[in-house]
């Protein structure tokens, strides 16, 4: 049997069963849905982001497939480096010759920013769950890509509303010198001011960078009540560290780690992060399915748990395959993206939600504090809740970001 043009793209949808069943192909392969996980595997990001996403998207199809026995799909993977532009040369790569439909994790948010463009260009998708410009849903908003488990805005307005109304009203801020960095101080900034705080200062360290001590001597000599910690992943376990050899948290200063990952606080051991307050979207110990989830997780990847990008990985995957499952086709990456902003979000992990016109997915974010080393009852025990901010309050309102697909 010939089969020519584009077929539908899960097996378990009437026609594209039937060519399964007979062995019949496209031509194109459009019988498979090709996900693509673009991320850091070997890097700064790789913990909290890396081959656990890859696992995630994996986990994902498997637990769609229980219920869709006869679908084709595929998860590739790549390591962009945090490169930007070897993550746009391995999306076009991937969008132009290798057939895939969709591009998940996208750590860093250099990354991110050139990748949703690419998707926008080729009509596919982009699911970012790693990085976290708001900008994605403000100035850089697309129609073919959503912006999935957390973003500067929702960060900086959990933690540095905290700190500041707790009387942290002085800051200086230590800031990875990329878009992800400059974003998060820009937000932070913004709420610490909103809260009747004050930023005395700031420096900005290269990405990624081993050596804080200078930067540190800085903040400490600038006499804030707060250092904001406007980095991620290894920059911001190297630069708590050294700051506690410093002595900066003895001298009355304190950190405060705007996005802190569970790995993160793994790698400092709670006797060195103990106190620290951040905010996050997804935490495994909150629920049974992410206990569940976090156990299959600990099993396959040497007893390490899930941070809330693995989580982000794993939820944006299953919309999506809801969304082109009711398409019955990923033909147009826009209109699988319109297709998801309109059927509301319900997973196991992050619960009920909705994605707005944006692409700004929203759910509840959450305010923690890590655990003094007596309280933890054992592995990875380390949060304890001090907020639950709920959606409407946690993200930046559609109108302010700016997105060219929102109304005046």
């Amino acid at each position: 049997m010939l089969v020519t043009g584009r077929t539908l793209k899960l097996a378990s949808l009437g026609l594209a069963a039937a060519m399964v069943a007979t062995g019949a192909k496209a031509a194109d392969g459009a019988d498979v849905v090709k996900i693509g996980v673009l991320t850091d595997l070997s890097g700064t990001y790789s913990d909290l982001a890396g081959s656990g996403s890859v696992w995630a998207a994996k986990r994902a199809v498997a637990d769609w497939m229980k219920d869709h026995p006869g679908a084709k799909i595929e998860v590739v993977q790549a390591d962009h480096q945090n490169k930007p532009d070897i993550a746009a040369n391995t999306a076009r790569q991937w969008f132009d010759t290798d057939g895939v439909d969709v591009i998940v994790d996208l750590v860093t948010s250099s990354t991110a920013l050139a990748v949703v463009n690419i998707a926008k260009e080729k009509n596919k998708v982009a699911l970012v769950s790693g990085a976290g410009s708001s900008a994605l849903t403000g100035k850089a908003c697309t129609p073919n890509s959503i912006h999935w488990a957390y973003d500067t805005y929702a960060l900086a307005s959990g933690t540095g509303t905290a700190i500041t109304k707790a009387g942290g009203d002085t800051w200086f801020f230590l800031t990875a010198d990329y878009a992800f960095g400059q974003a998060l101080e820009a937000d932070t900034s913004a709420v610490v001011l909103k809260n009747g705080g004050k930023v005395v200062g700031s420096v900005k360290h290269p990405f990624p960078a081993q050596d804080f001590s200078s930067f540190l001597l800085q903040a400490q000599s600038s006499g804030a009540k707060v250092i904001g910690l406007a980095n991620a992943g290894a920059d911001t376990s190297n630069a708590i560290k050294q700051a506690s050899e410093f002595g900066i948290v003895q001298g009355g200063q304190k950190l405060a780690g705007l996005l802190v990952f569970i790995s993160d606080v793994n790698a400092l051991g709670l006797k060195t992060a103990q106190g620290l307050q951040f905010t996050e979207s997804w935490y495994w110990d909150t629920s049974d399915a992410n206990r569940a989830f976090a156990k299959a997780f600990s099993a396959d990847m040497n007893g390490k748990y899930p941070t809330m990008v693995h989580a982000g990985v794993y939820s944006s995957v299953i919309h999506y395959l809801k969304a082109v499952d009711a398409l019955k086709s990923d033909n147009d990456g826009a209109a699988v993206v319109a297709k998801m902003k309109e059927l509301p979000t319900d997973d196991a992990l992050f619960g009920k939600g909705s994605v707005r016109a944006d692409g700004r997915k929203l759910h509840d974010m959450y305010l923690f504090e890590v655990k003094k080393p007596e309280e933890s009852k054992g592995p990875y025990d380390y949060y304890k809740l001090k907020a639950t901010i709920p959606a409407a309050e946690a993200w930046r309102p559609m109108e302010a970001g700016g997105c060219p697909l929102v109304a005046k």
